[in-house]
């Protein structure tokens, strides 16, 4: 199966996604791909595998590259006479942020009928909204820490130091630690320059962190390795992306047979209640005093978390095998029909 990467758009994550996108391609060394580029205008350009370097899309060069549109089944490049559509079996939305987490892109695949991997709309909505994982994590019985819906002039009711975080970006951009009252302040005009709700949750130190991904083939969940990231304080955004073209796999973590138990059922809870069947997801969790805590979901993961998985491109070619069908409403004009059928 050929598979097509569509990533970039327009989202704070944008150089991100290219990174994930370039990542993608060499842990699938050896496989037929497309790329499919969106820039900042929301315009699809097919980028040739050669030009898949960061310094190609820095320069512009991509303006040069064949556009594209999509229509009923894929994407298109126009000739002269004709338009023919890119052979592409199953194309891996690796759009980070708006456009690619936030539904957009997964709206428009079900509107042309496009098979892909990723999240559907309701699950993309609720894992883009910080508030609204609360609530997914909420029924599907999964433990998060508390937290609570701040504006510009709320004080908060923890104690400091508290986390910042923007409702709709990704895990790590516009999110501040505040100690005080000052430091909160402008945390709050930080993360509102970037979004228009934000959510405060209580800072813990000296909590362990676990990233643990996977995707649903076969109506079994198929899990990667679990990863302890190394880091020292919090992982702001710089931080964590300076490692983030990641391609190997990483050295499994070893939290026990029990905290490993417990991750993978609250995984596999909210999967299923969120309805992530056709996306390869990764879920971010604390774990104090024994007790799991989902920090995050993630839809699209960075680099669609290939790393963790021992074997990706197996994992990549089953999850493109068990994608859920699309339904296909008949229109039969039948009540027309009634309704005319006398005038």
């Amino acid at each position: 199966m050929k598979f097509g990467i569509v990533f970039g758009a327009q989202s704070y994550e944008h150089e991100v996604s290219i990174i994930s996108a370039i990542a993608v391609k060499n842990a699938l060394k050896g496989w037929d791909l497309e790329f499919v580029f969106c820039d900042k205008n929301r315009k699809f350009y097919r980028i040739e595998d050669k030009n898949m370097r960061a310094a190609y899309f820095k320069q512009g060069s991509y303006a040069k590259a064949k556009e594209l549109s999509i229509g009923a089944g894929g994407f298109f490049e126009s000739g002269m006479f004709s338009k023919s559509m890119l052979e592409v079996g199953t194309y891996i939305n690796l759009i980070h942020g708006c456009d690619g987490e936030d539904g957009k892109m997964a709206a428009l695949f079900e509107f042309f009928g496009i098979p892909y991997i990723g999240p559907r709309i309701e699950a993309s909505v609720l894992s883009y909204n910080k508030i609204l994982t609360k609530h997914l994590a909420a029924i599907a019985n999964v433990k998060t820490l508390p937290y609570e819906i701040v504006n510009r002039t709320s004080l908060p009711n923890f104690n400091f130091p508290i986390i910042v975080k923007p409702a709709h970006l990704g895990s790590s951009i516009g999110i501040s630690i505040a100690k005080n009252e000052s430091e909160f302040s402008y945390a709050l005009d930080q993360a509102f320059e970037l979004d228009d709700s934000a959510i405060v949750e209580p800072y813990w130190e000296n909590v362990k962190e676990f990233n643990l991904a996977g995707a649903k083939i076969d109506g079994k969940i198929v899990f990667s390795n679990i990863e302890e990231p190394k880091k020292e304080g919090y992982l702001n955004f710089d931080r964590k992306y300076l490692d983030f073209s990641r391609s190997g796999a990483i050295e499994p973590a070893r939290p026990g047979a029990l905290l490993e138990g417990k991750m993978k059922d609250a995984f596999t809870r909210l999967y299923n209640a969120g309805s992530f069947d056709g996306a390869l997801i990764r879920c971010d969790f604390f774990e104090k005093e024994g007790e799991i805590y989902l920090n995050e979901i993630n839809p699209n993961p960075g680099s669609l978390a290939n790393y963790l998985f021992d074997d990706f491109s197996e994992v990549l070619a089953a999850l493109a095998s068990s994608l859920p069908p699309m339904r296909q409403i008949p229109v039969s004009y039948e009540l027309i029909t009634k309704i005319t059928a006398n005038k």
